[in-house]
């Protein structure tokens, strides 16, 4: 993260990045959409300063156990310094945010830091649950539920759009260096680690692809499974963001991923995504248990 970026607040830096995430704060309503904003503009900046390869990897590693200190103090009631993470802490007390799930974030970017590939699926499902699950569990205190089983709902939902996340990124991550694809299935359909870093298609290629295809799907029906009826509106911020990574999974398969070895990540249209939440909006509110996403 560039030092210009820390003084901006939750909402300015939540803007600039145009997530498919963050579109779906629309349908909070607004002290829960300002306190998601905030939420989201810490995970994105820890990420981001994960993600800075310009920097060396122990500026990284030092940068990201400075906010991991910042924001437990925020949640044990202490003084933060970041101003980003001052903002937080309000949130943090408002919807008892605990730092055990800031801390999973936290050690999941740090694992990006210390290798650039992942054994085993088991490998890949604790890293999902630490980099996406932990914020789903943060986030479901925001959007406020009365079934605990919401918890869980978000840990399934959190794996559903990591999966989704790293197939539609295996181009832009070789560019770095990064294979998230796991070994043990590289190595069952005969893929050289050295064609993903170069971009080549191959049937092999497409054959790895589709099984992690194949597991995406199941999360994204467990989560359709997981949703209690009595908080579906509740969850409505969390259904629009299934369907949005939904239809870029599907546009993924129906490519046979030809797509996801290119540099530059595969984006939906604006219009293509305002379509899809006023889709899940219009279920959610006419009491609708069809899910819009897990199925085709």
């Amino acid at each position: 993260m560039s030092e210009g970026f820390e003084e901006q607040s939750g909402e300015q830096i939540t803007q600039r990045s145009a997530s498919n995430l963050a579109l779906s704060f629309i349908a909070l309503e607004k002290p829960r959409r300002r306190a998601m904003a905030t939420l989201y503009a810490f995970c994105r900046e820890v990420d981001d300063v994960a993600d800075e390869d310009a920097s060396p990897l122990e500026s990284r590693r030092l940068a990201l156990q400075d906010w991991r200190e910042d924001v437990q103090k925020a949640c044990e009631g202490g003084s933060p310094t970041k101003s980003l993470v001052c903002e937080l802490q309000p949130v943090i007390e408002k919807y008892g945010l605990q730092f055990e799930h800031f801390n999973e974030l936290i050690v999941g970017l740090e694992s990006d830091l210390e290798q650039d590939r992942i054994e085993t699926f088991e490998d890949l499902d604790l890293y999902c649950y630490r980099v996406a699950s932990a914020v789903g569990l943060l986030s479901v205190e925001v959007f406020g539920y009365c079934d605990p089983a919401c918890q869980q709902y978000m840990v399934e939902l959190g794996k559903s759009l990591q999966y989704t996340n790293i197939l539609r990124d295996i181009g832009n991550d070789a560019e770095r260096g990064r294979i998230y694809l796991p070994q043990e299935a590289m190595e069952k359909y005969g893929v050289d680690p050295r064609s993903i870093l170069s971009g080549k298609y191959s049937t092999a290629f497409h054959n790895l692809a589709a099984e992690m295809s194949v597991r995406a799907r199941c999360h994204y029906q467990r989560t359709a499974e997981l949703l209690p009826e009595g908080d579906r509106r509740s969850m409505v911020a969390g259904e629009c963001m299934a369907a949005v990574y939904w239809r870029i999974l599907r546009v993924m398969e129906k490519s046979r991923f030809r797509a996801v070895l290119d540099p530059v990540p595969f984006k939906l249209s604006k219009f293509t995504k305002l379509s899809i939440l006023f889709g899940v909006w219009t279920r959610s509110f006419l009491g609708s248990s069809a899910p819009n996403y897990g199925r085709d």
